[in-house]
């Protein structure tokens, strides 16, 4: 059975693309799992960890994005000639196993999105209100996008971009479960509180069996001063809000292996297996599939 995860937090910077990439590819390396990335961020960082610049450019001008596949969904009224199987970029990195759906930096026209669902309320026979159409929509989106080659893989990564916009609502209602990547500092423990608090009431408004329920959160150290003096302060707090199983044992350590490993491309765990971040997330990968033992 297919496992769909999101990863997620209200704050940008804490790791959600570095954790992205390199479980997935550790999953696929080390586990022999069939993997496929999802890119839900207009910066497209996790499209680029894994495709040079100019490889994105080429599909981008075919059109060959998630982008493309978001509009089917908001006008379906348009014929199309591609649907997701013909998104999927196979065997990233050349690894076979690993594959991305990619990004974009125009995922949608927000605008687009609200005129139409606008008229779908105008045109309700049972005069639906605007937030139901909107609720319907967001449910719909990423489940719709994701149906097609849900069974092709073990497990789906989508990296979600900073914040609580509509791309990441309906991922984390077509999610499993979601990871959430935090620093040890104390803006990252008030996005996890909000996150939280944002989720709830999600599950509220949808089924709660199913909206996704986190799996855990994954600390990746950052240097400077909260790498010593508020980490203890920091972690004492997130072990009152959350049970013992919901954090990871292991750590990212602050690596710069692993933030060079953009710069080729590539995710850190291929281009410098041996270091410490490397061997830190492929550790966090065997925690990872423990997890979903005790849990599935």
């Amino acid at each position: 059975m297919t496992l769909v995860f999101s990863t997620i937090n209200m704050k940008g910077g804490v790791g959600k693309t570095t954790l992205t990439v390199n479980l997935a590819t550790c999953l696929v390396r080390d586990h022999q799992k069939r993997v496929l990335i999802v890119d839900l961020d207009s910066q497209i960082s996790a499209t680029l960890s894994v495709l040079s610049p100019q490889d994105f450019g080429k599909l981008r001008r075919g059109r060959r994005t998630l982008s493309y596949l978001i509009d089917k969904v908001i006008r379906p009224y348009i014929v199309r000639k591609f649907s997701t199987p013909d998104m999927i970029l196979k065997s990233v990195c050349d690894l076979p196993g690993l594959d991305l759906l990619p990004g974009d930096i125009e995922l949608y026209d927000e605008y687009i999105v609200a005129e139409t669902l606008y008229k779908r309320t105008a045109e309700a026979a049972d005069s639906q209100k605007f937030a139901e159409v909107w609720v319907q929509f967001e449910k719909k989106l990423m489940q719709s996008i994701l149906e097609p080659i849900r069974d092709q893989y073990d497990y789906v990564l989508m990296d979600c971009a900073p914040g609580y916009n509509l791309l990441t609502r309906s991922a984390i209602v077509a999610s499993d479960f979601y990871l959430l990547p935090a620093r040890p500092e104390p803006l990252s423990l008030v996005g996890i509180q909000l996150l939280q608090q944002r989720i709830a009431k999600l599950k509220a408004q949808y089924d709660p069996t199913l909206t996704a329920n986190l799996l855990g959160i994954v600390f990746i150290l950052s240097g400077g001063l909260f790498s010593g003096r508020y980490y203890s302060q920091v972690m004492q707090r997130i072990k009152q809000d959350f049970e013992p199983n919901y954090l990871f044992d292991t750590t990212i350590p602050m690596d710069v292996n692993v933030a060079k490993a953009v710069d080729g491309f590539t995710p850190a765990v291929l281009s410098t297996p041996n270091s410490s971040g490397s061997r830190a997330f492929g550790k966090l990968t065997g925690e990872f599939l423990e997890k979903l033992l005790s849990v599935t």
